[in-house]
């Protein structure tokens, strides 16, 4: 499925495909973020094709943000009516001294909390906090639950990895299909938005 966003802000084209392989290929004139939406990917074996211009002569803000959006966008129109799926996903990750668990419910309702150190600095000319805005608006859009603990860690580049990489796992678990459901929609009302 490819979509686009384009504002005065940013022009994005993504081909995302939630039931793939973790193929992936970015061009964001952001390495960083780069090197985070990759672990998505291969953990969520989530393809994704991202083409990406923004206004970083300003900052990265807008392009991470309205990536997110479309992003959320598109896994919650590929999930459907979500007949079949786990539903819920978590996993727990050490990244060397970070130990990091991320749990997702796709039920169709938003909620997102981070607990763990402050998400500060800079990566090149990515601003740290970006990830937190990044996954604010993927769960706003995705119509998901996201919560993200950070128990200890030091290490910001690991700190980063382990959230991403974690959100990839539980993603994965959550997008699956229940071979013992045959179809069913996980949930006690019937339906899921």
């Amino acid at each position: 499925m490819i979509e686009s966003r384009k504002t005065s802000e940013t022009d994005i084209k993504l081909d995302l495909n939630v039931r793939g392989t973790g193929n992936y290929r970015f061009d964001t004139e952001i390495p960083f973020f780069d090197h985070m939406l990759s672990h998505i990917s291969k953990h969520g074996l989530i393809d994704m094709d991202l083409h990406l211009r923004g206004d970083i002569g300003i900052d990265c803000h807008h392009s991470v943000e309205d990536t997110a959006i479309l992003m959320g966008q598109m896994i919650h129109k590929q999930l459907g009516d979500k007949k079949g799926i786990f539903r819920y996903g978590h996993f727990t990750i050490p990244m060397d001294e970070v130990l990091t668990t991320v749990a997702v419910d796709l039920g169709g309702r938003f909620f997102f909390k981070y607990t763990g150190p402050p998400i500060d600095g800079k990566f090149g000319i990515y601003d740290a906090e970006l990830s937190l805005e990044f996954m604010q608006k993927l769960a706003l859009n995705a119509k998901m639950n996201l919560h993200i603990v950070v128990h200890y860690g030091e290490n910001r580049h690991h700190i980063h990895e382990s959230i991403f990489k974690g959100l990839g796992k539980a993603l994965r678990q959550a997008i699956a299909i229940d071979p013992g459901a045959s179809g069913q929609i996980p949930s006690t009302k019937g339906m899921l938005e």
